[in-house]
This record gives C-alpha cells, sequence and structure tokens, in this order.
C-alpha cells in the first residue's frame, strides 16, 4: 500500500474581480512556476491592468504561506495559479434610431497557490 505524502499548500483567492478573465491570464502566464520573489518583480513591473490586483493577491498568498502554515518564504514558489470568469454584469447603452445597446462588464475569480520547494 502507498502512503499518500500531503504537500502543504497556500493560497489566496479573490472573486468578484471587476476585470475580464482574459485579460487577468495574459499575467498570470508571465507568473505561473516562479518563485514568488521572481514573481512580484515581474508583476510589479508588467504595465498591465491586471498586475496591480494580481501584486495584492500574491502578497496576500505569501502572508498566508507564512502566518498561518508556517512555510519558509525563501523556498514558495507559485505552484498554481488560475482565472475564471465570474458573473457578467449586463449594462445597457442608447444606440442610434432608438435602440440600445448591450454592455457587458465582465467579472472574474482569481487563485493563487503556492508551495514549498525541496
Amino acid at each position: 500500500m502507498e502512503e499518500e505524502v500531503i504537500v502543504p499548500e497556500a493560497c489566496a483567492t479573490l472573486k468578484y474581480a471587476r476585470i475580464s478573465s482574459r485579460k487577468v491570464k495574459i499575467v498570470i502566464d508571465l507568473i505561473r512556476g516562479k518563485s514568488v520573489d521572481e514573481a512580484l518583480a515581474i508583476v510589479k513591473y508588467t504595465p498591465k491592468a491586471a498586475s496591480e490586483i494580481i501584486e495584492k493577491l500574491l502578497k496576500s498568498a505569501i502572508a498566508n504561506a507564512e502566518n498561518n502554515h508556517n512555510m519558509s518564504h525563501e523556498k514558495l514558489y507559485v505552484a498554481e495559479v488560475f482565472a475564471n470568469q465570474g458573473p457578467t454584469l449586463k449594462r445597457i447603452r442608447p444606440a442610434a434610431k432608438g435602440s440600445a445597446v448591450r454592455i457587458r462588464k465582465r467579472t472574474s475569480h482569481i487563485t493563487i497557490i503556492l508551495r514549498e520547494r525541496d
């Protein structure tokens, strides 16, 4: 019988972020698999709207790892990061000839999972 090894992990989730998940995915693809210090540096200097949100969430995940799970900052890396689509806010804007155009304000749920390197 094999024993399953439980790998400690810390996560942080942001729900209902008022940004499209498509825009967030561009930034999170840059930091997947990187160490936390490298990921923070990348996010800090990426000129995208989502990078500010992800930086704050990454710092939250690091704080969770250190304070709640007693993990070492030096060994941490971004194991998983994903952005799922949240509910869409539907708004209406007047258009030509008395018609109306629907505006879709998209939201996203972003999750960052950190683990320790061996």
